[in-house]
């Protein structure tokens, strides 16, 4: 089972944070995850000025120059408002610099603005969608294409410049919607679920819904790996870590904060999250590796990646969280699952 953390580089400016700081931030973690030893390190797309990062690629591309095993993906690439062509060569290159570390989780975007600032039709959303993920795919499988669609240019025995090392990974990003899991597992690709609410029972839907769509497609178990990305934090201590994570997830998540889009989460709230088979990952080190081992044992899931940075952490609780996670909770994760 791989684990590993991301973040969606959101600024508090109040803070005194900036786009700079925040990408500083950033680089600092990629590198901190793989000297703790976790497997996997992303970062999410946004373009409003709520976040720091619109291209992953050139921000994993700083990280890749400064580690060496660590894997390298986006949560989640807003495909839906982009060129895929643009996107391969972007990966591509990510690739090449990383030797190999590089993927790419294909989202569709729960924001707006993307879909204004490209000139997309919102209402288009699934059509484009669906549509640039077939083009991707074949970008990613063939030399040569030649290509149709609706929403940019034809390619006519086009060769796509540079090449990733081999097939590069693409997952299918899905937050709650059946459709989507049913899509990703109809074309064999790897499932990443957001699980930011509800329990492991509200996951398992979907995940059945995956599985059986990719075995009616004629999918191998092997092919159908699903990950599992969810709000998270390691503590020192039971009791503390809940109080420690509250206030900045409060935040996170409050509508003042996310342009309207958030809701207000109370503290009782947030400790029922947290409890053994809620969405939320926060607490001491033995209660998150028996939620990750959860995962595993109940949902079948070959990868977990917390978003480690939100609402304004401060640097020092992120990098605490991260060394927790890596040098506490993974070996005890590891050792029950290879024992």
């Amino acid at each position: 089972m791989e684990l590993g953390v991301f973040t969606l580089a959101d600024i508090y400016p109040g803070d005194g944070a900036t786009a700079a700081s925040r990408i500083d931030d950033i680089i600092s973690y990629g590198i901190a995850a793989e000297r703790h030893g976790l497997d996997v390190f992303g970062i999410g797309e946004h373009h409003s000025r709520q976040f720091a990062v619109s291209s992953p690629a050139i921000n994993l591309a700083a990280i890749a120059q400064a580690t060496s095993r660590i894997r390298l993906t986006t949560t989640a690439t807003v495909l839906s408002v982009l060129d895929p062509v643009r996107v391969y060569q972007d990966f591509a290159t990510l690739d090449l610099i990383s030797h190999g570390r590089a993927e790419i989780y294909a989202g569709r975007s729960a924001f707006a603005e993307p879909f204004a600032l490209f000139g997309e039709n919102i209402h288009q959303l699934d059509e484009l969608y669906t549509e640039k993920l077939g083009l991707l795919l074949r970008l990613r499988d063939e030399d040569k294409v030649t290509w149709h669609g609706q929403h940019r240019p034809s390619l006519y025995d086009a060769r796509v410049n540079p090449r990733a090392h081999g097939a590069l990974p693409v997952w299918v990003a899905v937050g709650g919607t059946p459709a989507s899991a049913q899509r990703a597992g109809q074309l064999g690709l790897p499932m990443a679920l957001g699980f930011i609410g509800g329990t492991l029972d509200h996951a398992k839907r979907l995940i059945d819904l995956y599985r059986a769509a990719g075995s009616a497609a004629g999918h191998s178990e092997e092919q159908l790996r699903v990950g599992i990305t969810s709000h998270f934090y390691v503590g020192e201590t039971p009791g503390h870590a809940v109080d420690e994570f509250y206030p900045y997830y409060q935040r996170y998540l409050s509508p003042v904060t996310n342009g309207g889009r958030g809701w207000h989460l109370d503290y009782p709230s947030t400790v029922e999250l947290a409890a053994r088979r809620g969405a939320l990952m926060v607490g001491e080190p033995l209660q998150v590796a028996e939620k990750i081992l959860d995962l595993r044992a109940e949902l079948g899931v070959d990868r977990f990646l917390g978003q480690v940075d939100l609402g304004g952490m401060p640097q020092q609780m992120v990098h605490d969280s991260i060394r927790r996670f890596g040098e506490i909770v993974a070996p005890a994760v590891r050792h029950v699952l290879t024992a």
